[in-house]
C-alpha cells in the first residue's frame, strides 16, 4: 500500500499541494514550513528550558520563558489592533517586527556563546532579547492573521492551515534530529546550544521574509481610534455570548499551561534522563505533529473547530497525569516519550482550532478588535507557568501537573458552550 493511501505526506505530495494554491497560498504555506522548522530549533518548553536548566536557573525563571513566549505575543495586541485597524495595508507593520524578531534571536545566540561563565547576567540578558522578541511577534500576529483572512477564503482555511502545520512538523521533525546530534555531539557547552539557536534564527528569517512577500489586497478606509476607544468597546466585544465563551475556555487553557515547561525539566532534575534526551523529546514533539495535523484537519473540516477544541482539551490533560504516571512506576525515557506525544497532539489541535474559532465567530468589521481584544486578555493568563515554577519550587512537580489537567478538564466541560458551527 503507497505511503499516501495511508495518510503519510511525501515531498512529491507536498509540492502537489503547493502548486493547488495562488501565489499568496503558496508563500504563507512556505512560510509555516520555515517557522515550523525554527519552533523546532527553538523550542521554548525543551530546548529553551534545557539551555536555562544547564545555567542553573530556578523553576520560576524556567516558567517565566514560555509565560514570555505566550504572553509576550498576546499582550500588545489590544495596542496593535487600535494602530493596525485603520491601515490600509498590514503589510509594512508584520515585515517591521520581523526585522526586530531577527535582531533579538541573533542577541540570544552571543549571549549564549559568549556570556554562559557568568549565568545570572547571561539569563538576564537571555530572557530580556526573549521579551523583545515576543512583544515584536505581538505586533506581528494580529497583521499576520489580518493578512491570511484577506487573502485565504474562509472555506479554504482549515486546509491551509493544516497543510501548513503538516509538511511543517516533518520539517520541524528533522530538525529535532539535529538537535539530538548536537547535543550528543563532542560540542561543548553553551556552544551546542549557540548552534543550535543560530539554526533556528537562519529558518526564521527566511520564514518572515517570504511572509513579508505576500500581495495584501488593501483595506477600505477606517477611521483612525486610539487605544482609549479600544479598551472602551471590550465591553461591547464581550457582549457577544460566543466570544465570552471562547475567551473563559482559552483562559482556562492558559491556566492549563503552567505544566508544559516543566516537562523536560521534571525529566532531567528528577528523573534524572541524560541532556541528549532533550532531542529525542523535540523529535517526538514535531514528529507526532504531522500525523496528528491529518486527523486533526479531518475534523475540522467534518465536525468544526469547537469539536477540536475539546478533542485536544483531553490530550492536554492526560500529559501531566501521564508524566506523574511514568514518574512514580520508574519507566524508562522512552515511555516518557508519551508525554510529549500528548503534549504535540494537544497542541497541533489547538493551533487550528483556536485561528479557526476566533476568525470564523469575528464580524470581519470588528476582526482586529476581536483579535485584539482576545488576545490581549488571554495573554495576562499565559503567565501561570511563573505561578507554576514557584510552586514547584515550594511543593514538586506533583501538584503543578495535577492543577493543570484540572484546568484541562473544565476547559473541556465548558468547551460545550462553544459556537457549534465555528
Amino acid at each position: 500500500m503507497a505511503r499516501e493511501e495511508l495518510g503519510v505526506p511525501s515531498a512529491r505530495r507536498g509540492i502537489d499541494l503547493l502548486r493547488g494554491w495562488d501565489r499568496n497560498g503558496r508563500l504563507g504555506i512556505l512560510n509555516g514550513w520555515f517557522v515550523f522548522t525554527g519552533d523546532g530549533f527553538f523550542n521554548v518548553t525543551v530546548v529553551v528550558a534545557g539551555f536555562a536548566s544547564r545555567l542553573g536557573a530556578p523553576n520560576a525563571v524556567i516558567g517565566l520563558l514560555p509565560a514570555i513566549a505566550g504572553g509576550g505575543w498576546m499582550l500588545p495586541q489590544l495596542i496593535v489592533a487600535a494602530r493596525v485597524r485603520s491601515l490600509p495595508l498590514k503589510l509594512p507593520v508584520y515585515r517591521s517586527a520581523a526585522l526586530i524578531r531577527t535582531l533579538s534571536y541573533v542577541s540570544m545566540i552571543l549571549v549564549a556563546a559568549l556570556l554562559w561563565q557568568m549565568p545570572a547576567l547571561c539569563l538576564t540578558l537571555f530572557v530580556l532579547a526573549m521579551l523583545a522578541n515576543a512583544l515584536a511577534s505581538g505586533v506581528s500576529g494580529l497583521p499576520f492573521l489580518e493578512v491570511i483572512s484577506k487573502t485565504v477564503p474562509t472555506e479554504k482555511r482549515s486546509r491551509f492551515f493544516g497543510t501548513r502545520n503538516l509538511y511543517g512538523g516533518l520539517l520541524a521533525f528533522g530538525a529535532g534530529l539535529l538537535v539530538r546530534w548536537i547535543l550528543g555531539s563532542g560540542l561543548a557547552f553553551p556552544y551546542n546550544y549557540a548552534l543550535i539557536f543560530a539554526l533556528a534564527t537562519l529558518a526564521y528569517s527566511v520564514g518572515y521574509g517570504l511572509f513579508g512577500r505576500l500581495t495584501e489586497p488593501p483595506d477600505p478606509p477606517l477611521p483612525a481610534e486610539g487605544v482609549r476607544a479600544e479598551v472602551r468597546a471590550i465591553p461591547e466585544t464581550l457582549r457577544d455570548p460566543h466570544f465570552r465563551a471562547f475567551l473563559s475556555v482559552r483562559l482556562l487553557l492558559a491556566g492549563a499551561s503552567m505544566a508544559e515547561p516543566f516537562y523536560a525539566v521534571y525529566a532531567l532534575r528528577e528523573l534524572h534522563f541524560p541532556a541528549a534526551t532533550l532531542g529525542i523529546f523535540v523529535m517526538t514533539l514535531t514528529g507526532a505533529a504531522p500525523l496528528s495535523n491529518v486527523v486533526w484537519q479531518r475534523v475540522a473540516e467534518r465536525k468544526g473547530s469547537r469539536r477540536i477544541i475539546r478533542y485536544a482539551s483531553v490530550f492536554a490533560g492526560l500529559a501531566p497525569l501521564y508524566a506523574l504516571l511514568v514518574g512514580a512506576l520508574g519507566w524508562t525515557s522512552w515511555a516518557y516519550l508519551g508525554v510529549f506525544v500528548l503534549s504535540s497532539v494537544a497542541a497541533q489541535g489547538f493551533n487550528l482550532g483556536h485561528t479557526n474559532h476566533l476568525l470564523n465567530i469575528a464580524p470581519a468589521h470588528a476582526r482586529s478588535r476581536y483579535i485584539g481584544t482576545l488576545n490581549t486578555l488571554v495573554g495576562t493568563a499565559l503567565f501561570a507557568p511563573v505561578l507554576g515554577g514557584l510552586l514547584a519550587d515550594a511543593a514538586g512537580y506533583t501538584p503543578v501537573f495535577g492543577l493543570s489537567a484540572a484546568f484541562c478538564a473544565a476547559a473541556w466541560w465548558r468547551c460545550g458552550k462553544l459556537h457549534r458551527d465555528a
